[in-house]
Parts: C-alpha cells; sequence; structure tokens
C-alpha cells in the first residue's frame, strides 16, 4: 500500500496498525517512496535466549569427538632449541 506523507497524517493509526499486521505500507513525498513502515521486532526475552543458548551446547556436546590436543599441534615447525626451523 502506497499513501503519500500528507494523506498519512490523518491516518497514522490505521497505518500502524496495518504495518503491524503484516501489510507493507510505504509513504511517499511527490509520488516517490520515501519511508516504509515496519513493525518492531522485539528481542527474545531472558528465558528464550537462555533455553536456545542451552539447546546449542547440547547440540555440540554432543557432536564433539574427542581428539589430539592442540597445544602441541606447531610443534613440527620448531626445532629442539625452540627456534624455527
Amino acid at each position: 500500500m502506497r499513501v503519500s506523507v500528507t494523506d498519512a497524517k490523518g491516518q497514522l493509526t490505521d497505518l500502524v496498525r496495518r504495518a503491524e499486521a503484516g501489510d507493507e505500507v510505504i509513504l511517499t513525498r511527490h509520488g516517490h517512496a520515501a519511508v516504509r513502515l515496519v513493525p518492531i521486532k522485539l528481542p527474545p526475552d531472558r528465558a528464550t535466549r537462555r533455553s536456545v543458548l542451552e539447546a546449542a551446547r547440547r547440540s555440540g556436546a554432543a557432536k564433539a569427538t574427542p581428539g589430539p590436543s592442540a597445544a602441541r599441534s606447531q610443534d613440527f615447525l620448531f626445532g629442539d632449541d625452540g627456534l624455527p626451523e
């Protein structure tokens, strides 16, 4: 839906409701699109964020496989004296 800014002044409440409901509302100035009204997406609450993080941790832990330690993975680059070869 395209509405001029002048016309939108009188029906702003209705336009906001339509945008919140998912309708695309574009305000025009001199026949050219100027702005689009879109609803704000609220961030998830603390409990939802925590449950998502815990699910990701469980998923990662289930996929993790034991392997060699990465602490000494670059040793082949250095000689016995600790200097690069």
